[in-house]
């Protein structure tokens, strides 16, 4: 360890002169932090004493990675206050200052209590101050002081990447940059050799070296060849202490591949090829591939194929396959056998990408020889044409011949042919052919305008060898004759004003013909002859294949003639001439002033015959009288029909009558009997309809009585049944109330209404002397009057 020792400076003056105080500046890299005030003075001839330094340090520097058994000292805190009596208390403060740095609080000593490491933290800042323990007080200022760490060689020097990949041309020069490795070193670099690196190749010579002090890899022999070798691993070293003896190291691989060069021209595994086709092939079959070698890859190995030479340059020809490379030999014309049996071709494969570099090194091209024998077989008829085309007028007789198709066969022994129609061409069946010379004739009468063309299949077949067939399209034009006159394009709707003046045209007409003449059409048209004069209308040829109809007298009159027929004879220019003729219908018509169309119906006639607007108006008041007289005699009618019980507006269509009308409570005994209703052995002569007034109140059907002891729910059947064979019953859906208590009742019934059961007449007139409650009841039954109500 080192100590660091200041010497105070004594500055002396003269006698008579005071020297003031001066404050020592600190100095920033300085490791005593304060100093005392130093005064001297001459009293009395004595000399001045100077005031001792407060603080004395004696370590400031540490060694990293202490391995040591004890603590490592660091220094030492004193001030000349310490008498030795332990009154003083030394306290440290700052960075790391309780944990990696301690202090002895009675003596001063400072160790570090752990291993310290300079990459981590290379200066550490510290304060100490002195206090007495027993008033707390600072003796000393507080100092601060600073501890370096001195650097060890502990760490070796480390790449960048632990893997580098690199790649450089095949061929290329020595000193061939390829790659630049970088290793660094943790260690101080100001301080000795411990972070200078060096760089060595381990593994890798002698294809590859490396500069020491760049790490700069580079090519070390010249035209290395990818095809002899394309992969190298190569190590590389890095050394601290600059290399020497000592020096920590640390190593990297570096994967280096020779990429290719179009260095290699292809070249055929073989001189000659030999491939066998049959004569008979169809253009751009494949016959075979050929393939030259290329040791180099990628676009460097990309040829191409072509036919330098020889007597079937023409007939064939030579594809490449982009994706193997591949030459592919292809028909590209027919071969017969009886021509030429043998072709022999030359083919050249050459590189389309070589390399400028490497053209002394000879021409990027090979040559191979490639022999094609042609083998004969039984071919199928072949026909002089491609195909045929045949026109015929279309009034051509049936069985005439129209045209003929020649095929021959062209193998050595030259078999007879047979030809024939194919007829699903013709399903009509309008056609035919002689099988022996291939002569076309028609089987029925030909029509332009139905079909102008007829396409067919003909077959030639060796008769020897049915097999071998060949088709050949045959199109059969039809050529147009005159056959057809011209008519009418449309239906015209002509009119014509009576206030027409004369010379106006009313309508153009125009015409179409089916026929297809090669001039085109050219229409003419004139009056029938035997109305060559119509003293009505003028037919105008307007040279344009139309017509225009024109007025010839002034006004027409809808009561003399509402319609003209006007015969028009329309006829064409070709040979034979053919003609027609097309009625015209002209309606006379009311217009107005600018001669729009008003009026041309039978109603609009009769009003022009004379009837007045007066006229009109009277004739549809007597239909109305008429009309409220019929509606009238209706209503009485109905009004005839018998009043319906029931025509309340609460009328519900069923039996129950409302009246509105209080009993006479419990002590009234006479005012209604309902033992019709509650015994099953009351008696009815008949029913009446519900929805009629009855004639007589007291006309009652009496029923079959019922046996005694009887169901309720039978009894209420038997009503039903009873009510269902009813034919009086309306006609809709009634509601029938009934009520059954049973027989041997030990009290009677209470109901007047039990009266009604007697044959006899009663008398009801004291009904009126029960009040106004009963009042209804008393008009009902009190007398004549009632029963007429």
């Amino acid at each position: 360890m080192r100590t660091y020792h200041c010497i105070p400076l004594l500055i002396w003056t003269y006698m008579f002169h005071t020297v003031d105080t001066i404050l020592l500046q600190e100095k920033p890299n300085s490791y005593l932090s304060s100093k005392k005030i130093v005064g001297l003075t001459k009293d009395d001839g004595k000399m001045l004493r100077r005031t001792k330094r407060g603080w004395m340090w004696n370590q400031f520097f540490l060694l990293e990675e202490y391995t040591g058994t004890d603590t490592q000292y660091v220094g030492k805190l004193h001030t000349d206050q310490d008498k030795g009596d332990g009154n003083l208390k030394y306290i440290l403060t700052g960075d790391g200052a309780g944990s990696l740095f301690v202090i002895d609080e009675n003596t001063g000593d400072i160790h570090a209590a752990k291993k310290l490491d300079r990459e981590e933290k290379s200066l550490y800042i510290l304060r100490a101050k002195a206090i007495d323990r027993k008033t707390g007080r600072q003796v000393e200022p507080e100092s601060e002081f600073i501890i370096k760490i001195h650097d060890i060689n502990d760490n070796e020097p480390k790449f960048t990447k632990d893997l580098y990949t690199a790649s450089v041309p095949e061929m290329s020069g020595v000193g061939t940059s390829v790659i630049q490795v970088t290793a660094t070193d943790a260690d101080d670099v100001n301080y000795g050799n411990s972070a200078k690196v060096v760089y060595s190749i381990l593994q890798g010579q002698p294809y590859f070296s490396v500069d020491p002090e760049s790490g700069v890899i580079k090519t070390a022999l010249p035209d290395m060849s990818r095809e002899n070798r394309e992969q190298y691993q190569v190590v590389i070293q890095a050394k601290d202490m600059g290399g020497q003896m000592g020096g920590l190291s640390g190593t990297t691989t570096v994967n280096i591949t020779l990429t290719d060069v179009n260095n290699n021209p292809p070249r055929f595994p073989q001189s000659t090829y030999q491939f066998n086709s049959p004569e008979s092939v169809p253009l751009g079959t494949h016959l075979g591939r050929i393939k030259a070698n290329d040791p180099d890859v990628g676009e460097n190995a990309e040829m191409e194929y072509s036919i330098a030479e020889g007597d079937g340059a023409d007939m064939f020809d030579v594809i490449t396959d982009k994706d193997t490379q591949e030459g592919i030999i292809t028909v590209k014309q027919n071969l017969d056998f009886e021509n030429q049996m043998l072709y022999t071709l030359r083919v050249d494969a050459s590189n389309t990408h070589p390399d400028p570099r490497f053209l002394h090194l000879g021409p990027f091209k090979d040559t191979a020889v490639v022999k094609i024998s042609v083998e004969d077989i039984d071919e199928p008829p072949v026909f002089s044409k491609v195909s045929y085309l045949i026109e015929v007028d279309e009034d051509v007789k049936e069985g005439s011949i129209i045209g003929q198709v020649t095929a021959y066969d062209p193998d050595a022994r030259n078999n007879l042919i047979k030809y024939s129609v194919d007829r699903h061409t013709d399903m009509d069946r309008i056609f035919g052919i002689h099988s022996e010379n291939g002569s076309i004739f028609t089987l029925k009468a030909l029509d332009r305008e139905s079909s102008p063309w007829h396409n067919i299949t003909v077959t030639a077949t060796e008769i020897n060898n049915p097999k071998q067939s060949s088709h050949i399209p045959v199109f059969i034009r039809i050529l147009d004759i005159n056959d057809h006159a011209p008519e009418f394009a449309m239906y015209y709707e002509t009119f014509v004003c009576e206030n027409a003046k004369p010379g106006q045209l009313i309508q153009t007409v125009s015409v179409m013909d089916k026929d297809d003449p090669p001039r085109g059409h050219k229409f003419y048209f004139e009056p029938v002859p035997e109305f060559t004069l119509n003293p009505n209308f003028t037919i105008v040829d307007n040279k344009d294949n139309t017509a225009g109809i024109m007025t010839r007298k002034d006004g027409y009159s809808r009561n003399k003639m509402s319609t003209y027929l006007l015969p028009i004879l329309i006829f064409d220019n070709d040979y034979p001439i053919q003609s027609s003729t097309g009625t015209l219908t002209i309606r006379v018509c009311a217009c107005d002033n600018q001669g729009n169309m008003q009026s041309c119906t039978a109603e609009a006639l009769i009003l022009s015959a004379g009837l007045s607007t007066g006229a009109l108006v009277a004739i549809l008041l007597c239909v109305l009288i008429l009309l409220i007289l019929v509606v009238l005699f209706a209503a009485l009618k109905r009004q005839r029909k018998k009043e319906p019980l029931i025509i309340s507006k609460d009328d519900v269509r069923d039996n129950i009558v409302t009246y509105n009308d209080e009993g006479g409570g419990e002590e009234d005994t006479q005012a209604f009997d309902i033992g019709t209703l509650r015994n099953p052995e009351a008696r009815e002569d008949s029913k009446l309809r519900r929805d009629v007034m009855p004639e007589t109140i007291f006309q009652i059907r009496r029923t079959v009585p019922l046996w005694e002891n009887i169901d309720v729910q039978d009894f209420i059947h038997r009503r039903l049944k009873e009510n269902d064979a009813d034919p009086s019953a309306p006609p809709y859906d009634s509601l029938a109330t009934y009520a059954y208590e049973g027989n041997d009742s030990i009290a009677d019934s209470l109901s007047s209404l039990e009266s009604l059961t007697a044959d006899c007449n009663q008398d009801y007139d004291y009904l009126s002397d029960w009040g106004p409650r009963f009042k209804k009841l008393a008009d009902m039954y009190g007398g004549d009057d009632s029963d007429r109500d």
